[in-house]
């Protein structure tokens, strides 16, 4: 069941209808729409959004570590309508001792080099990705640079 404050956006109506435990929260904030999605569901809910809501366009993933929070890591996907004219954000969070998402390449095949830079640079691992592997940073580099915990001075190679 989603949250009071989503009832009014009609996309989190479509994605409560086609999976009740999907949105976890959310919000309308000047004049965009975040919703906060299970982890465990994001492949079908982007695949939802995708076929059914006409968000065929996945401008970004990223991330932004929480530390000292818990979860410590939130994934962030930006997502376009064309047909609708609107954007929407979706936001999961994973804990720091295994931070693992499902890739959502097999929904849109631009997410490959977006979710290897989220690998690249925090360290959330992406499930079934066609090819995680470093793409920043030299093979050879030891920690994730973007970690809020990550060490400022001294060599890494």
């Amino acid at each position: 069941m989603i949250p009071d404050n989503l009832r009014e956006y009609a996309v989190a109506l479509a994605v409560d209808a086609f999976d009740g435990e999907a949105i976890t929260g959310g919000k309308h904030e000047f004049g965009e729409w975040t919703l906060e999605v299970a982890p465990s569901k994001i492949v079908s809910v982007c695949g939802f959004l995708k076929y059914d809501q006409k968000f065929v366009r996945l401008s970004t993933v990223t991330a932004v570590d929480r530390y000292p929070a818990e979860p410590r890591f939130e994934l962030v996907y930006h997502l376009y309508s064309i047909e609708g004219n609107q954007w929407l954000r979706l936001k999961c969070r994973t804990h720091a001792t295994d931070p693992v998402i499902e890739s959502v390449t097999s929904v849109w095949r631009s997410a490959n080099w977006y979710e290897r830079e989220v690998f690249d640079l925090f360290g959330i691992r992406f499930v079934n990705h066609p090819d995680l592997r470093r793409i920043m940073m030299p093979e050879g580099w030891e920690g994730y640079p973007l970690r809020k915990d990550y060490p400022v001075t001294g060599s890494r190679v």
